[in-house]
């Protein structure tokens, strides 16, 4: 009979005796002060404080984004009462913020007592679409504000109006709101572009269709990197104007066709010899997934290059980018999944794709990527 049968608690297991140890303040107050476990006990101890602290630090940031500090700061450092009347907060209150942000890292106090622009603070600044992406946030935090509410299904979340096109072209709204999130969308392509194209070399390739591409970024940066490739872009209606403007910018006009559709309810134009899909599974569930991925295979050319660029979970190794935070922000949209690269690759294996490939990009917590290719022969 079990333990639990005899009515006896049930054995720990080695890891369970260990954690068991871990918690108790006995052993903790133990490991702070032995010289051999110190400097761990105080480093974990810091990271669990900045777990605890995380909703202040980000609110922190939102506010330095808001009032423009880091710019303000970025060509010569400054008080915080020679800013307060510029962003309209008492002296003594910004001083609280920027001396917050001089402990996150973003900027650097003066022993003059004037603040400087960080390392930090200005790589922030260096990032395409990411103050945007912050100042969006607020919208993500107030879905969060009850986090039990929000697992158990019971919030309705601000974030799924925010990008309607995961709906459909019907959802998709007027040309205002589509440049609201086209918009962002395109700044935050910037280095997934860079990183996908670093990872995948597109030699040999006459032809690439990106499919929900938006107003054009990634095919930009396909354009500009490889001038043998013909581009065709496949996005809703409402996307058609910016990218047709962007392209014109690029001097890509000539090079690229734009073709509106919706990959739900349109046919998929065949015969590019690649497909991109950036950051586009994660926006949908596995059925409208799986009935993309079939679409795609009947679309490219035989022997035709994939590739699956976007967020992506660390499946038996948890990261921070796609578990702790895209897998949230996909719950919040209410129609997307974080998956791992074996679980697209199953995706893919079960749409008639071969030659899987999983190329390690620079900075996994800006993009992760799969490919595959499409059978030489029809199947």
């Amino acid at each position: 009979m079990t333990d639990v049968a005899q009515g006896r608690a049930p054995r720990l297991s080695l890891g369970g005796r260990i954690n068991r140890l871990v918690a108790s303040r006995r052993f903790q107050s133990w490991a702070a002060r032995f010289p051999l476990t110190r400097r761990i006990a105080r480093a974990e101890g810091e990271a669990l404080f900045d777990l605890v602290a995380g909703f202040v630090h980000s609110q922190v940031l939102m506010a330095l984004v808001d009032l423009r500090i880091l710019h303000r700061l970025l060509d010569a450092p400054a008080r915080p009462a020679a800013l307060a009347g510029q962003v309209n907060v008492a002296p003594e209150r910004l001083a609280v913020l920027m001396q917050a942000g001089a402990a996150l890292g973003l900027l650097h106090l003066r022993r003059d007592g004037r603040y400087a622009l960080a390392r930090k603070g200005a790589a922030l600044l260096g990032v395409p679409g990411l103050e945007a992406m912050i100042q969006h946030h607020a919208v993500l935090y107030r879905d969060l504000a009850d986090p039990v509410a929000f697992l158990r299904g019971e919030t309705d979340t601000e974030l799924a109006g925010f990008w309607p096109y995961v709906f459909g072209a019907a959802a998709a709204g007027d040309g205002e709101t589509a440049e609201r999130y086209s918009d962002l969308m395109a700044d935050s392509q910037a280095l997934v572009a860079e990183d996908t194209l670093d990872a995948v070399s597109l030699a040999g390739v006459r032809s690439l269709m990106d499919i929900g591409g938006g107003t054009g970024a990634f095919l930009t940066a396909v354009g500009q990197r490889w001038c043998q490739i013909d581009l065709t872009l496949f996005d809703l209606p409402a996307v058609v104007p910016g990218a047709r403007a962007r392209f014109d910018h690029a001097g890509l006009t000539d090079r690229t066709r734009i073709v509106p559709g919706s990959f739900r309810d349109d046919p998929l134009p065949e015969g590019s010899g690649a497909i991109s899909l950036i950051r586009v599974l994660y926006d949908h569930q596995d059925d409208t997934v799986r009935a993309l991925l079939a679409s795609t295979r009947r679309a490219i050319a035989p022997g035709g290059l994939l590739i699956v660029s976007e967020p992506m979970s660390g499946g038996q190794r948890p990261e921070r980018a796609g578990d702790a935070y895209f897998a949230l922000y996909c719950m919040a949209m209410r129609t997307g999944t974080v998956r791992s690269q074996a679980q697209i690759a199953a995706l893919l294996q079960d749409a008639g794709f071969e030659r899987i490939a999983t190329p390690r990009p620079r900075r996994p917590f800006v993009t992760s990527i799969v490919t595959a290719r499409a059978p030489v022969t029809l199947q």
